[in-house]
């Protein structure tokens, strides 16, 4: 390593000292420095025929050019381009010591030693910033985020500014970008939006860089942020990792920070004095707007988006899976006690044997999967869009069971004869109305527990007038207490007071 020359003042300082007639070694010890440097700037003297008359009279710089003399014959040095260095380090296990190996090939005279080459590189580092710039390599991070400036669309039928979002998606090593609108920032619009950017890079990065917003990040910390299950599979699918940039540390995704500023004002400024009608129509005008913006010379680096793209990215990113990533809505859930599951107003019956257990729902547009704590899938339907109806599995039904035999029919209607003989006659009818006996259990066991907030009077008077207007629902029966109809006179009505037969209602003997 190179030792720093001393200076001028000091080097006065020992040619004034040994004018005094002082030795080497008081020299060194009254000024702080070498006996061997002492001895160093003594000889220079000497080799230059100075007196201590002579150097009073000259300035610090002919000083310096008496005592360290150039060669005569300079050869012209070669510099390395720093922003040349700068793209290369990005590259896998490319070092300074080793484009210094290279540099030192291709300039055999003249050239600058390890030292001087890093100092040469570093100096124009520290140009580009006030704060350190992270080192991006290829094919390691991709950064996504949202821009806080929002584009609008015209709805067609009121004439209305709609709001949309702007999802912004940038490579680390070549700043490569991709952008897009969505309707919003709910997780459907950010899953997709990465499903279409991958395909658009046409390559999955070693890890994925978010903020930490919710559709991202469903427990905000700095150390183990939990990331949203959808968005977790999503990397699964793709064979990539979720990385959230800590919370209020902006440069650990200051390359989208500075991505979303570029895409405000290359994509949203040129949509300014546009109007669009929808969301494909504005994203078919960022598409050319991204190429071109894609295309244009970086003024640092000499090269396009494009180009540090093709040059440093495209081979060492993961080739995309043979199938596009399916978008599926997970969900938490218990299994109630006529075994079923709700999801989006419908249920979805579950095996038996889990009864009062948590298990997970995956919602996709066709299928719904439940999977239990251990992620093994328990069951699988078709997925209904009908509010209020049941979806049941045979296989998922065992009246012999004893967990599920706690609840029969008969155990319900004799809970409920305990209300009166309206509320007995009301949960017969749900339970022989539907389809399986178990498909009324929720609402039967809902109308039996509004007798501790309005009393067996009140209830058993909102069952009978529910049986006069055909109600067989607990949201019948609540809306009557609700509202006070149960204190109304009853309509007109046929409705037979005798208990109904039905094969669904098994006697006590059924399960003796």
């Amino acid at each position: 390593m190179a030792t720093e020359r001393l200076s001028m003042r000091k080097t006065r300082e020992i040619l004034r000292l040994k004018e005094l007639k002082r030795s080497h070694r008081e020299i060194s010890r009254v000024l702080g420095v070498g006996g061997a440097t002492v001895s160093e700037a003594a000889a220079r003297a000497r080799a230059a025929q100075l007196d201590w008359a002579a150097v009073t009279a000259m300035s610090d710089a002919e000083l310096d050019a008496r005592l360290y003399p150039r060669p005569a014959t300079d050869v012209e040095r070669p510099l390395p381009d720093p922003a040349t260095l700068d793209i290369e380090l990005r590259k896998t296990g490319v070092t300074l010591r080793l484009l210094h190996h290279e540099y030192l090939e291709q300039n055999r005279v003249g050239a600058y030693g390890y030292t001087q080459f890093c100092a040469h590189y570093n100096g124009w580092k520290k140009t580009q910033s006030l704060t350190m710039r992270q080192v991006h390599l290829a094919g390691d991070k991709l950064f996504v985020d949202y821009s806080g400036k929002k584009p609008s669309i015209v709805d067609v039928e009121t004439g209305e500014l709609i709001e949309v979002e702007l999802f912004v998606a940038v490579l680390g090593a070549s700043n490569y970008t991709y952008a897009e609108v969505t309707r919003s920032q709910t997780v459907p619009d950010w899953v997709m939006s990465h499903v279409r950017a991958l395909e658009y890079f046409q390559g999955v990065p070693a890890a994925i860089v978010p903020d930490q917003l919710k559709s991202a990040v469903t427990k905000s910390c700095r150390y183990e942020p939990g990331v949203q299950r959808t968005y977790d599979e999503l990397a699964q699918h793709y064979d990539t990792v979720i990385f959230p940039a800590r919370p209020i540390h902006p440069r650990d995704k200051a390359k989208v920070e500075v991505g979303v500023q570029i895409a405000q004002r290359w994509i949203l400024a040129r949509l300014r004095h546009h109007r669009f009608f929808s969301i494909d129509e504005m994203n078919d005008r960022i598409t050319e707007l991204l190429e071109d913006l894609n295309t244009r010379t970086m003024r640092r680096y000499r090269a396009s988006r494009r180009d540090l793209f093709e040059k440093l990215e495209r081979s060492v990113l993961k080739p995309l899976p043979a199938t596009r990533f399916s978008y599926g809505e997970w969900k938490k859930a218990r299994v109630n006690i006529d075994y079923h599951i709700v999801f989006d107003d419908h249920f979805y019956s579950a095996p038996y044997q889990m009864v009062g257990e948590d298990v997970w729902i995956r919602a996709t547009g066709l299928t719904i999967e439940i999977f239990n704590d251990n992620n093994h899938r328990v069951g699988s339907h078709l997925r209904s869009y009908k509010p209020g109806r049941h979806t049941t599995s045979d296989e998922h039904r065992s009246v012999l069971h004893l967990k599920h035999a706690e609840w029969t029919p008969e155990r319900i209607v004799s809970w409920a004869k305990s209300i009166g003989a309206n509320a007995a006659l009301l949960i017969e009818k749900i339970l022989t109305e539907r389809k399986h006996p178990e498909h009324g259990y929720r609402s039967c066991l809902g109308i039996i527990r509004l007798d501790k907030k309005y009393g067996h009077a009140r209830l058993d008077a909102a069952c009978a007038r529910a049986l006069a207007v055909g109600g067989r629902s607990y949201k019948h029966v609540e809306s009557i207490l609700r509202n006070g109809l149960d204190h109304a006179a009853l309509p007109n009505t046929d409705e037979p007071t005798k208990t109904i037969d039905h094969e669904n209602v098994r006697g006590p003997d059924y399960y003796n």
